[in-house]
């Protein structure tokens, strides 16, 4: 009988929270340096909160190589838009015009050349995304084997624009194919030791996927239709914000679907299967229950923190000062703790989002999945260690490294 093993998450709420708010204010304080320090030490606390057969993961990677790959991506990028902008000139288009002075030709080359420099970008955002993931793979362990992903950033970068393109012609009728090959080409590349990872399935299955997505449409162009066809304002805004919100559920309905699709289409070493059952209603719950109750505590704090400032200011511009002239040094003194305050707003506002819904989905997905044939994983071995990932540098430099 095959073994099975599944995954664990232990994380608690209220060390992360305090770990994201030190990190964050030292991230303050240094100007924004420390932020690669900050997010590999929240990354080693999910990582070792996430266990398979009691076994925790390992995050290995470090702050100091992520500084130096983001800088390195800074250099390239430089001279890659500098070469982009001389291009642009060149042609007669350029970025920087006031609008106030520039005729309606000028402001339409603009608009083409900041739209030009846009999709110049969008290859590099793409190679980020593949560069990336192989650095989360590259340093990541199981049971002390490390996992890798091969080296073909540009490969999916060229595969991606076509799929893009497909999907866009097509108004979206392609996005499963996209998201199946994608996938595919990283999942293909990717390693656990000296076992390969196949994503195996069909594309077309995906469709199931999308059936939410059509009925928010087919809801929406009804609504369109009734208040053209019938004159009917408020039943059209009925079927509008209904096929709006039906739509926006239907799209993480197909993110759901098609996680736990392709989990569950995935074989490592031609014996060892996968299975998820993330359930899109969780999902959708701790989003909407995490975001009320962050939009509650967000209205309370800054009602007290305005009323609270907008009284000191009362006080200190009143005439209370040598004189009767306002309080200068009271004026400076609020000013100072109405900052400081709306600035633990913010980072308050960003570890209750990361211990209300961040956290808890990324436990939903791990307690969801189960390893068949568990039996087969200790005949994998170590491989060796990949020294060509980038430490994420595009992906910072890009800000698309945001996310854990």
């Amino acid at each position: 009988m095959s073994a099975q093993i599944h995954g664990r998450y232990h994380g608690q709420g209220q060390p992360l929270f305090w770990l994201y708010i030190k990190t964050a204010l030292l991230t303050m304080v240094t100007l924004g340096i420390y932020r690669f320090w900050a997010k590999t030490r929240i990354r080693k606390y999910i990582w070792s909160a996430t266990s398979a057969n009691e076994d925790s993961f390992e995050y290995t990677g470090t702050g100091l190589e992520k500084f130096l790959g983001f800088l390195v991506a800074i250099v390239i990028l430089a001279i890659y838009l500098g070469i982009v902008q001389m291009v642009l000139f060149f042609a007669g288009l350029n970025i920087f015009v006031d609008p106030e002075r520039a005729s309606s030709t000028e402001v339409l080359r603009q608009i083409a050349a900041v739209y030009i420099t846009l999709f110049a970008v969008f290859p590099l955002l793409l190679f980020a995304q593949y560069r990336a993931r192989r650095y989360k793979m590259a340093r990541t362990r199981w049971r002390g084997i490390r996992f890798g992903m091969e080296s073909a950033a540009w490969g999916y970068v060229w595969r991606a624009i076509g799929h893009y393109l497909l999907t866009i012609i097509t108004l979206g009728i392609m996005l499963p194919r996209q998201t199946f090959y994608l996938e595919k080409f990283m999942a293909d590349r990717s390693w656990y030791g000296d076992a390969r990872l196949e994503q195996d399935g069909k594309w077309t299955d995906l469709y199931a996927g999308m059936k939410h997505v059509f009925i928010g449409l087919a809801i929406l162009i009804l609504g369109g239709v009734i208040g053209v066809v019938l004159q009917s304002i408020a039943l059209a805004m009925i079927c509008g914000i209904v096929g709006y919100v039906w739509l926006i559920i239907g799209a993480v309905y197909y993110r759901v679907y098609a996680f736990n699709y392709l989990t569950g289409h995935k074989v490592l070493d031609d014996k060892i299967g996968f299975f998820s059952e993330a359930k899109t209603g969780t999902v959708v719950t701790t989003v909407v229950v995490g975001s009320l109750i962050i939009g509650a505590l967000s209205a309370i704090v800054l009602f007290v923190v305005g009323a609270v400032g907008a009284g000191a200011f009362a006080v200190a511009t009143s005439g209370a000062g040598f004189g009767g002239e306002p309080d200068m040094i009271g004026i400076v003194v609020t000013s100072i703790l109405v900052a400081v305050a709306y600035i633990g707003f913010l980072l308050g506002i960003g570890g209750l989002s990361l211990v209300l819904i961040t956290q808890p989905i990324i436990a939903h997905l791990v307690d969801g999945i189960q390893v068949h044939g568990a039996e087969h994983l200790d005949a994998i071995q170590q491989r060796s260690a990949d020294l060509g990932a980038d430490a994420e540098g595009f992906a910072d430099a890009l800000d698309i490294g945001g996310a854990i």
